[in-house]
């Protein structure tokens, strides 16, 4: 079952129920904000240097850029709504206006687990704006943006006032993986190698290489190069750098490696993707 609303690059509404297996693509990170509502059931979701278990009422806070994948916990049956925007949405609220609905992509968790009254009131809205889109009465168009809008403001006043409440690694091998994802973060421009990080974290490489694919959902190679090909295009968007030299700031020693891989992640060469951004 799928309802839809709106335009990918300004404010988009999508809900989805399914009842089979379903992982998301793996090069998946997008330029625009995302929210993801757990309306029911199970899954595992990875974003940013960890994985979350989600459950129903939960909800997922994805900044541009930032890695994420979302994969089967148990049962596969799940619905869920997702809510993405970018400029368009925000141009219409004044800086510090914008300052405060952004603070929940800010968390150090990308997950907010509301109590009872909160998650309540959240529910409500949002199977409110499902309801909209689905049914289409009179007038429909204006609920999404003033939904995301609630949404946002109601979630940024409780985190001003509560700490969220903690969603804890599900096992110390998911922490550990945590880890090493973040050494990874910081540290993708330099050589890194699977023995290298094997022998730091004490971890045999045949156990790192598949845990760290069942826990984050990247194979380990794909979600390094993946880190850098994001940096270059950010690098590409934001400077007037030569392409060779933004080659090697993200780590590749070879540039026809590297403009293989950027095409095959970016489905454009550099040059093209700096010309369209």
């Amino acid at each position: 079952m799928l309802y839809r609303f709106g335009d990918i690059d300004k404010l988009y509404v999508e809900y989805v129920k399914r009842a089979s297996p379903y992982t998301m693509e793996a090069d998946h990170y997008h330029p625009y904000y995302e929210m993801y509502y757990m309306l029911s059931g199970q899954r595992i979701y990875f974003v940013g240097d960890r994985s979350y278990p989600v459950e129903q009422g939960d909800l997922v806070f994805i900044a541009p850029d930032e890695l994420h994948q979302t994969m089967h916990a148990g049962e596969p049956e799940h619905d869920r709504l997702i809510m993405h925007f970018g400029p368009w949405y925000l141009s219409r609220f004044a800086p510090a206006e914008q300052e405060l609905l952004l603070s929940p992509f800010r968390q150090a968790s990308k997950v907010i687990r509301l109590p009872r009254q909160e998650h309540w009131q959240i529910d409500q809205l949002l199977r409110r704006l499902l309801a909209e889109i689905r049914d289409k009465p009179p007038g429909y168009e204006l609920t999404p943006g003033l939904a995301v809008t609630e949404l946002l403001l109601g979630v940024a006043r409780y985190l001003q006032q509560h700490e969220p409440v903690p969603i804890y690694h599900d096992t110390p091998l998911h922490a550990k993986i945590s880890e090493i994802v973040r050494h990874i973060n910081a540290h993708f421009a330099e050589p890194i190698t699977l023995a290298a990080l094997s022998e730091q974290f004490y971890i045999s490489p045949y156990y790192l290489s598949r845990k760290f694919k069942e826990i984050t959902g990247f194979p380990f190679t794909d979600y390094i190069l993946l880190t850098r090909v994001k940096e270059a295009q950010r690098l590409l968007r934001e400077t007037d750098r030569n392409i060779s030299d933004i080659a090697a700031e993200v780590g590749f020693d070879n540039f026809s490696h590297f403009g293989k891989t950027f095409k095959r992640i970016a489905k454009l060469s550099p040059r093209d993707y700096r010309k369209r951004t």
